[in-house]
C-alpha cells in the first residue's frame, strides 16, 4: 500500500499541491474520459456522526469548501501539531461561511461521541464550523484514501494507528484541489495561500 500511495503522491506533489503557485488550482488525482468528458476524483458518499451526535454526510458540505485530515485523541506523536494547524486555520477562516472543516477520528473505540464533545469545546471550536467525526471503522479507515490519506491499525506504532499527518483541500464538487503537511508549520502557511485562492474562486473572484 505504501509502495502505491509513494507513487500517487509524488505525482501529486510535482503537480504543485501546497505551492503559491498560479491561483486556480490543480484538480488533483486520477482523470478518466467519459462519453468525452473529463471526470476527476472525488469524495464517496459518506456517513458519520460528529461530536454534537448529528450525521454527517456529503450534504453537509454541499457548496462548501472544506479540509479534511485524520487524527485520534490518544494520539502521543503528530496530532496535537495537526490539531494547532487545523486549529491556526478555523481561526483564520472562521468568519468565512464557505469554508468548514471536517476531522475524522481512526480510534472509534474510545473516541466516543462525549470525548470529541470535550475535545472539540476545550478548542473552543463548535460543530457550525468544525465538525469531529466518529463511525464504523472500516468506513474511517477505509475513506482516508480517498483523501490520499494514510491511516492503518498498527499494533507497533505508537497509540496502535499508523497515519499521516496531511490536511486536505476539498472544493464543493467533492474534488481536492491542495495538501500539505500538516506538521510544518511553513507548509500551512503556504495551504492557506491556496484556501484563500479556492474561496476567491468559489466567489468568481478569479
Amino acid at each position: 500500500m505504501y509502495k502505491v500511495f509513494g507513487g500517487l503522491l509524488m505525482g501529486i506533489f510535482l503537480l504543485g499541491a501546497c505551492q503559491e503557485g498560479p491561483k486556480t488550482l490543480p484538480i488533483l488525482g486520477n482523470k478518466d474520459e467519459v462519453d468525452g468528458k473529463t471526470v476527476y476524483h472525488e469524495i464517496p458518499d459518506f456517513e458519520f456522526i460528529n461530536q454534537d451526535s448529528m450525521i454527517i454526510t456529503n450534504k453537509t458540505f454541499e457548496d462548501k469548501a472544506y479540509i479534511s485530515d485524520h487524527f485520534f485523541i490518544s494520539c502521543p506523536t503528530i496530532c496535537p501539531k495537526l490539531s494547532k494547524s487545523m486549529l491556526r486555520i478555523h481561526d483564520k477562516f472562521k468568519a468565512d461561511p464557505n469554508l468548514l472543516l471536517l476531522s475524522h477520528s481512526i480510534d472509534t473505540k474510545y473516541d466516543t461521541i462525549p470525548r470529541l464533545k470535550k475535545y472539540a469545546t476545550n478548542l473552543g471550536v463548535t460543530s457550525d464550523k468544525w465538525h469531529f467525526v466518529t463511525g464504523e471503522k472500516d468506513a474511517i479507515l477505509n475513506i482516508a484514501e480517498d483523501y490520499f490519506n494514510v491511516a492503518l491499525e498498527d499494533s507497533d506504532a505508537p497509540g496502535g494507528y499508523n497515519h499521516s499527518g496531511r490536511l486536505i483541500l476539498i472544493d464543493k464538487n467533492r474534488r481536492i484541489r491542495a495538501f500539505c503537511d500538516g506538521t510544518d508549520s511553513e507548509s500551512v502557511d503556504k495551504f492557506m495561500v491556496d484556501i484563500q485562492h479556492l474561496l476567491k474562486e468559489m466567489e468568481g473572484k478569479m
